[in-house]
């Protein structure tokens, strides 16, 4: 990834607070960091957008927010930008939107390192142009140093949902089928082995990635799909959870085909954590009717982001909003909602 020197403009190699002063070296920041990558249109305290052809026709806008305060910054597979472009794109795709825009408020540390911010905000520009969203306005403040810690994101999203288009957790009913889209706990277990705290070593990278083409991929394929979630805090078990207490249905997942790699089977067995509540930032789980589950798992196969799609588990009439898992030893186990915090300030 390039890193953008230092202009005449920009001198400082650290973050200051007058930075964050609203005068020329906010300015500067501002110019040589953000503005220069983010490419907005015109200089105005807001950002002014042509209304889409989708809500002309009768379509909904989709509207989400989200802030991160990952740590580390920097992890295998990403960093704090590109999650937080991927998690709000990700938080519009589920319910059907399409993303179209961003915003992105930035809350520095002084004496954050510039060449460390610089990377951040190259990271979003490459998500974004990833999951064809726009980042068209936002802001920035600097707090005093030990009163952050470097950089915290907060952006939100706005999407258009087509007027055919109604994913709810409650549309599920019984009989329907669940797929995910790939390896599940990838981007838990990545955060804790690369904080170093535990001695833990691992090729384990996060899975953070948008899933726009995914997702257009299987309505595409599966019109009747029921809904969708994606599997972050709380993982798997969490998303499963919320789907059955909304519908009123129970759930059952098959552990034999649960795709999860072995690294990550074994930092959880090491730590005693349970993968199925491991965060996950580029995958989800969906409910399908059982006559288009195939078609569905073929399209999401034919994407880069659902090449290890597998069918998990169907939706029945047992107790209503219950989830259980049919073990690999042939007996059973409730799957309950994920209680207090696995791992903190994964996202």
């Amino acid at each position: 990834m390039n890193q953008i020197p230092l202009t005449p403009k920009l001198r400082d190699a650290r973050v200051t607070l007058a930075h964050g002063g609203g005068g020329k070296a906010m300015r500067d920041l501002i110019e040589a960091v953000f503005t220069s990558q983010f490419e907005p249109d015109g200089n105005e305290d807001q950002a002014r957008l042509e209304v889409p052809e989708v809500l002309l026709s009768g379509g909904q806008l989709a509207f989400t927010t989200d802030s991160y305060v990952i740590h580390p910054i920097e992890f295998p597979g990403g960093d704090i930008g590109k999650i937080a472009v991927c998690g709000t794109v990700n938080d519009l795709v589920v319910g059907g939107a399409h993303p179209l825009w961003l915003s992105a408020s930035f809350i520095l540390e002084e004496g954050t390192e510039i060449a460390l911010l610089q990377r951040v905000v190259a990271s979003m520009c490459e998500a974004a142009a990833d999951a064809g969203v726009r980042i068209v306005t936002g802001d920035t403040k600097v707090v005093e140093r030990g009163s952050a810690d470097k950089i915290f994101i907060t952006t939100s999203g706005v999407g258009a949902i087509p007027s055919d288009t109604h994913l709810a957790a409650a549309n599920v009913s019984p009989g329907d089928v669940a797929i995910v889209n790939g390896v599940l706990g990838d981007h838990g277990a990545a955060i804790l082995t690369a904080r170093g705290d535990l001695a833990l070593s691992s090729d384990i990278k996060s899975d953070c990635q948008p899933l726009q083409r995914l997702m257009e991929a299987v309505k595409k394929a599966a019109p009747g799909i029921r809904c969708a979630r994606d599997a972050t805090r709380g993982g798997l078990a969490s998303a499963l959870n919320e789907i059955a207490d909304a519908s009123g249905v129970s759930i059952t997942i098959d552990e034999s085909v649960l795709p999860l790699r072995k690294e990550v089977k074994g930092v959880c067995e090491i730590l005693g954590l349970d993968p199925l509540y491991l965060a996950n930032e580029g995958t989800l789980v969906l409910f399908v009717p059982p006559e288009q589950a195939d078609d569905a798992v073929a399209a999401m196969r034919d994407t880069p982001e659902g090449k290890g799609a597998v069918v998990i588990g169907t939706a029945g009439s047992g107790i209503p909003g219950r989830v259980d898992m049919t073990t690999v030893f042939g007996g059973s186990r409730i799957v309950d909602m994920l209680v207090g915090e696995q791992l903190p300030r994964i996202c």
